[in-house]
């Protein structure tokens, strides 16, 4: 894949699923400048380990990461249990992609003033959006960009309607709400990135690949702030943008199981399933919340098996970092504070269900 691709789709990948996302942690319209600089702390001592964690072992790996993860336990010397990360990763991306589509069911109806019921408006799309995917993938990240800058632009010239920035004072809960924003919404853990770069070689520096990545993700946090849908034509160009990427989803783990040699009709039923799941009514609310903690426990597994599990020269040579103690430092990131973070957000949520 062309090198421009990967941090093209990091913004707008991280665009749409923040905009599928924002009413679950309240900032569809609400800008506390407090909870965005928070977020933005959160992308840097979070997310961004995380994407080079994911080029690493894409470097190291020369595959996708569903099909990675058996030479990766052997190497290790771990337990195939690991691998079970692969799994759960896969199918997550379909069912985030139903979480994006069935917002964009109710932006639709919203919009538009359509009669019909929500999970019918979504059936449809979801139908639209599995058709889309087998679309050459250039196609699908060009027409999802255009789709993301042109919401950009018609939010701001038609007015968002969005509160202005004031300062709140900080709570548990908006932890948990910025890590899930910084590490779910970046699509990070999925595979994706990894996904796109397994052609790098050795002797490339990780830095490359990840550092566009990452401020491509950064971009995506500060022109949200920005950003509400408030009209017709916003709707419809923001639905339009994340029919392209979720098809743009799909193929991709359609091609990690194709990699993983699964039968055909395997691979439609893992997608379709966790993606029209979406469809039973009255459960949005719980799903997201499933949705939450499942992309946490997939980037909590990461970070403990690279962490604590593959051997310590493994990614040293896949970083290939100018300095030691760069290395040493992404490695407390990963092996320390990226599972403790994880898991205090992990509780911020369950007590957010809870209260």
């Amino acid at each position: 894949m062309s090198r421009w691709l990967a941090p093209l789709m990091a913004f707008c990948v991280s665009f749409l699923i923040i905009a599928a996302i924002a009413s679950s942690v309240d900032i569809s319209i609400d800008r506390q400048l407090d909870f965005w600089l928070l977020w933005l702390g959160t992308m840097c001592i979070l997310a961004l380990p995380v994407v080079f964690l994911e080029i690493a072992l894409a470097k190291r790996a020369k595959t996708s990461s569903l099909n990675a993860l058996m030479s990766l336990t052997r190497d290790a010397d771990a337990s195939s249990k690991w691998r079970i990360v692969g799994w759960l990763a896969v199918v997550f991306i379909p069912f985030l992609s139903g979480a994006m589509l069935s917002n964009s069911s109710q932006i639709l109806i919203a919009q538009s003033g359509l009669s019909f019921a929500p999970n019918l408006v979504f059936i449809g799309l979801a139908v639209v959006a599995f058709a889309l995917s087998f679309l050459p993938r250039q196609i699908l990240a060009i027409i999802t960009a255009l789709g993301v800058i042109a919401s950009l632009v018609m939010a701001n010239v038609m007015g968002t309607a969005l509160q202005p920035w004031h300062m709140t004072a900080l709570g548990f809960n908006e932890w948990g709400n910025a890590t899930v924003l910084a590490l779910i919404a970046s699509g990070l853990g999925l595979g994706i990135y990894w996904q796109t770069n397994t052609s790098l070689t050795q002797q490339e520096s990780a830095t490359k690949s990840a550092l566009p990545i990452w401020i491509a993700q950064l971009l995506a946090v500060i022109a949200f702030g920005f950003f509400a849908v408030s009209n017709q034509i916003t709707g419809y160009t923001i639905i339009a943008a994340t029919l392209a990427a979720t098809a743009l989803l799909l193929q991709l783990a359609r091609e990690q199981l194709q990699q993983r040699q699964i039968s055909i009709l395997i691979q439609f039923a893992v997608i379709l399933i966790a993606l029209l799941v979406w469809a039973i009514p009255q459960v949005n609310s719980i799903f997201n919340v499933v949705l939450m903690l499942w992309g946490l426990v997939i980037c909590l597994i990461y970070s403990v098996f690279v962490g604590w599990i593959m051997k310590i020269s493994h990614l040293r040579k896949a970083m290939n970092f100018s300095s030691e103690l760069f290395y040493n430092v992404w490695r407390i990131f990963i092996r320390i504070i990226l599972p403790l973070a994880i898991v205090i957000a992990m509780i911020s949520v369950i007590g957010q269900l809870l209260a």
